[in-house]
Formats: structure tokens, C-alpha cells, sequence
């Protein structure tokens, strides 16, 4: 009986697997088959068409601006990046390594920050916004990234932190290093794994991301790849959903490359973070 149960909870494991890759593969076929589909309509009489085309890519470069969103999306992206990356690392260093009134507080703080969608402080971040005069610029929406990462990216990077012998950077202060010294070519270093994974969920967030650039950003020549591919299906008279589906593979592409040569370091990082609070 005990066998029977045993591989009836793995059948239903399997299928429930098979569910969800189906729901996740079926929608991303969808959208590659439409594509490259020779017409400019959603509905397709097949996922994979019959006589598939590069044209809506060509046109997708020549007749948008698909070069200037790209642009835009990678100039916020990387340097949210940056600048997420560098506030990340030093806050979890300092509430890895250090003992201070506050500590503690400050850490259940930026837990509790987590359990709240960021759609609710969208007024206030829009009223901020226009009083500093950074309303529709590239400044005031990669702030606003760089500040939402802190909370989540903390956590991360403390855990790893933690996980590393203090015994290495005690002997390299005997030596005669510095708290900088040991900061970057001691920790830092070591930190490769949960490094890279902050560093990637930071520079694909504004790529994926729509609310916010909808809010802050006015401007066509600022506008980032989902506002300009949201405006090319938002329009009823003039819906252009192969243009669109050939800009998502484009915008997809990238993400997807980054995903698969950093695979080991993003679940070893995440993995090794959250051993140790």
C-alpha cells in the first residue's frame, strides 16, 4: 500500500508539473508563432505557421521606435543596477558585521517593507517626484528602483554575509587591512554568487516592469520597452499584435541569455542567503 501511495503522489507531482510547464511554455510559443506569422493579426490558425517570416522584425526596427525604448530601457536598467548594488552591499555589510543601537529594528523594517505591494506608494512617489523636479526623467524612476531593491536585496546579501568565518577578515586587519580592504577584496569576492544575483534581478526589474514608467515618464523619447509595446496593442483602430509579439521575442531574448550563463549563480546565491537571517 505504502509503494501505491508512493507513486501516486509522484504521478501527481509529474502531472502537476507538466501542468504548469504547459501554462508557461503555451502562452511563449503563442507569442513566437505570432511573430512570425506573415499576417498582423493575434488569432492564428496554428502556433507554428506554415510559411514563417522575419518581415514584422524588420519593420518593427525601420517603422518604431524600438531603438530609442531599447536604449532608454538599457540606460535605467544598468544603471539601477549600479546603483542598487552598491546601496545593497553596503547596507547588509553593515548589518552583517556591525553591532549598533537599532540594528535589529532596522532589519525587521526592511522585512515588513516587503509584505507590501510597491503599487501603494504610488501617489506618494508621484507627488515626491514633481516637487523635486525629477517627474519624467530617467533620475527620478532609477531612485525609485534603486530604493525599492534595498529591502529584499538586504536580506540576500546579509545571509551570505553571515555564512562567510570572520577568522578571514580578523586576519587580514592583523595584516594591516582596512574595513575597505576587506570589503572588497575579501568579502566581495567571496560573494560572487548572491553578487550576481542581485545584480540581475536589478537590471531585468525595470525591463519588466510597466506601472512605474507609465507614472513618471512623459515623454515619447523617454519611454522604455513596455510603454512603447503597450502603445502598439492599446490603440483599438490601429492594434498591431505582430509587432508587438516581435518586439517581446526581442525584448525576451536578452533576458532569457542572462537567465541560462548565470543559472548556477542565481540558485546557488539564493540558496546560500537564506541559510543564516
Amino acid at each position: 500500500m505504502n509503494r501505491i501511495r508512493d507513486h501516486l503522489v509522484a504521478a501527481g507531482l509529474y502531472a502537476l508539473l507538466a501542468a504548469i510547464f504547459a501554462a508557461t511554455v503555451y502562452p511563449l510559443v503563442w507569442v513566437a508563432g505570432t511573430a512570425l506569422n506573415p499576417g498582423d493579426t493575434l488569432l492564428i490558425s496554428s502556433m507554428l505557421p506554415e510559411h514563417p517570416t522575419l518581415r514584422h522584425f524588420g519593420r518593427l526596427l525601420r517603422e518604431t521606435d524600438f531603438a530609442l525604448w531599447y536604449r532608454n530601457t538599457m540606460f535605467i536598467s544598468v544603471s539601477n543596477m549600479l546603483l542598487s548594488t552598491l546601496l545593497v552591499t553596503v547596507t547588509a555589510y553593515a548589518f552583517s558585521r556591525l553591532r549598533f543601537k537599532g540594528r535589529q529594528t532596522g532589519l525587521m523594517t526592511l522585512l515588513v517593507l516587503q509584505m507590501f505591494p510597491g503599487f501603494l506608494s504610488i501617489m506618494a512617489i508621484f507627488v515626491l517626484l514633481l516637487q523635486t523636479g525629477l517627474l519624467n526623467t530617467h533620475l527620478g524612476l532609477i531612485l525609485i528602483y534603486a530604493g525599492g531593491s534595498v529591502s529584499f536585496g538586504v536580506w540576500v546579501m546579509k545571509g551570505y554575509f553571515d555564512t562567510i568565518p570572520r577568522s578571514l577578515e580578523e586576519a587580514a586587519i592583523i595584516d594591516g587591512a582596512g574595513r575597505a580592504d576587506v570589503f572588497f577584496r575579501i568579502l566581495l569576492p567571496l560573494s560572487v554568487p548572491a553578487l550576481t544575483f542581485v545584480m540581475l534581478t536589478a537590471f531585468i526589474g525595470p525591463v519588466m516592469d510597466f506601472i512605474l514608467p507609465q507614472i513618471v515618464l512623459r515623454s515619447s523619447d523617454k519611454m522604455t520597452l513596455a510603454q512603447g509595446l503597450y502603445g502598439m496593442v492599446s490603440d483599438k483602430m490601429n492594434s498591431s499584435f505582430s509587432l508587438f509579439a516581435a518586439g517581446s521575442v526581442l525584448t525576451a531574448l536578452p533576458i532569457t541569455a542572462l537567465y541560462m550563463f548565470f543559472q548556477k549563480y542565481l540558485i546557488h546565491g539564493l540558496a546560500a542567503g537564506a541559510d543564516k537571517g
